[in-house]
């Protein structure tokens, strides 16, 4: 059952949600702004659920930590070109002096996991935020930082959200609350309030996770042994991955801050937000034209790790200062768009030359990103871009 509203001549993105609906085995949300004004807010599944619920967001959650790291750079607060230590100084321990913050946010700081052993940090240990942040202070880069660049699937969150509460004075999950979230009335927290639980929809996997032996297997095959430095971490990012996943079904883990997976929100608050990254909504404009070219300026000037970096440049992650570009696998709206999209299908992004901002909301964690887009993506994806031009 498809329910909420479109505005008139958007019709046909209705349609294709429907239609990319049609095997989803959970429920969803589609949201979509044009310059600035909503003009799609849908929901499909069962009867409790609507397009005021709430749910998982997975790493679309690392578009509102970067949002945050942009405004306290635009205002003059925080040099993302500058050491992080300047900001955190039990940081340069290990060889991290020289590491930027511009390293965290395009992911080359070489902290791909919290834990130095392959079976990571697991539960109730992951949503300790301080024995977190002590770990990764002392921590030695996989990597020297800023050469290399592998995406940093929890670490991204700690990282960044602790330069930010460095300079803010408050958690990254206050300081988004006040500063993004509240003046435009966002239904989008990073640590839910226990008032707002009763809008939760909780997510389910549709296949099991890989086994230890299954990860160890794949990473074999892209030429790293398994006692290499670099296989270890994946290995440990991949078990707290897992083990973000499993605490956030508990309402522990959903009221933690874990700002690198464990956003919560709907689709029409992550459109509303990025609509206001790239023009006014409602009178609130988050970044200016210039802070935001410079947040989504390309920089994938650097490789994988080795070996990892021989591999296909086409299907490599692409980033700009905290937000993922478009690439093989995740062609968003267009190779001006930008945004970031979370395990199992979530995303959130927008195209400053066509004005469109989107949000997507999924309980079944059915994406995988090495199997190019998610199908249920690709009906309503064209569907937009092909509405907006036609208005």
């Amino acid at each position: 059952m498809v329910t909420g509203r479109v505005a008139p001549g958007w019709e046909p993105v209705r349609d294709a949600f429907v239609r990319g609906c049609a095997d989803d085995p959970g429920a969803a949300q589609l949201a979509v702004h044009h310059h600035g004004r909503p003009v799609v807010d849908l929901a499909s599944g069962p009867p409790d659920f609507g397009t005021d619920s709430v749910g998982v967001l997975m790493s679309v959650t690392k578009g509102l930590v970067a949002v945050c790291a942009h405004l306290l750079s635009e205002r003059g607060a925080l040099d993302l070109d500058a050491p992080v230590a300047r900001y955190w100084p039990e940081f340069a321990a290990a060889g991290k002096a020289g590491t930027t913050v511009a390293d965290l946010l395009t992911h080359r700081a070489g902290l791909p996991a919290f834990s130095a052993g392959p079976a990571g940090c697991g539960l109730p240990g992951l949503f300790d935020r301080d024995a977190r942040l002590g770990a990764l202070a002392a921590m030695r880069p996989v990597w020297e930082p800023g050469t290399a660049c592998l995406y940093h699937a929890l670490t991204y969150g700690h990282l960044v959200g602790e330069v930010v509460r460095r300079v803010s004075g408050r958690s990254i999950g206050a300081f988004f609350a006040d500063e993004v979230a509240g003046p435009l009335g966002l239904d989008l927290w990073i640590g839910l309030p226990v008032e707002e639980e009763h809008r939760f929809a909780p997510q389910f996997s549709v296949r099991p996770d890989p086994s230890p032996e299954q990860v160890t297997g794949f990473l074999a095959g892209l030429g790293l042994a398994p006692d290499a430095p670099l296989s270890t971490a994946l290995r440990a990012s991949q078990a707290e991955v897992a083990a973000a996943v499993e605490g956030l079904a508990t309402r522990e883990g959903r009221a933690a801050e874990l700002p690198g997976a464990g956003g919560i929100g709907n689709a029409r608050s992550l459109s509303r937000m990025y609509a206001a990254l790239i023009g006014p909504v409602d009178g609130v404009r988050l970044l200016s034209p210039a802070t935001l070219e410079r947040a989504v300026a390309p920089r994938d000037d650097v490789p994988p790790p080795p070996p990892l970096d021989g591999g296909d440049p086409a299907g490599r992650s692409r980033f700009g200062l905290g937000f993922e570009l478009p690439r093989k696998g995740l062609p968003m709206l267009g190779e001006g768009a930008f945004g970031h999209a979370g395990a199992g299908g979530r995303l959130g992004m927008a195209d400053p030359g066509s004005g469109l901002a989107v949000g997507y909301v999924c309980t079944a964690m059915a994406w995988e990103p090495s199997a190019g887009p998610d199908p249920r993506w690709t009906e309503w994806t064209e569907a937009v871009t092909a509405t907006a031009a036609a208005l």
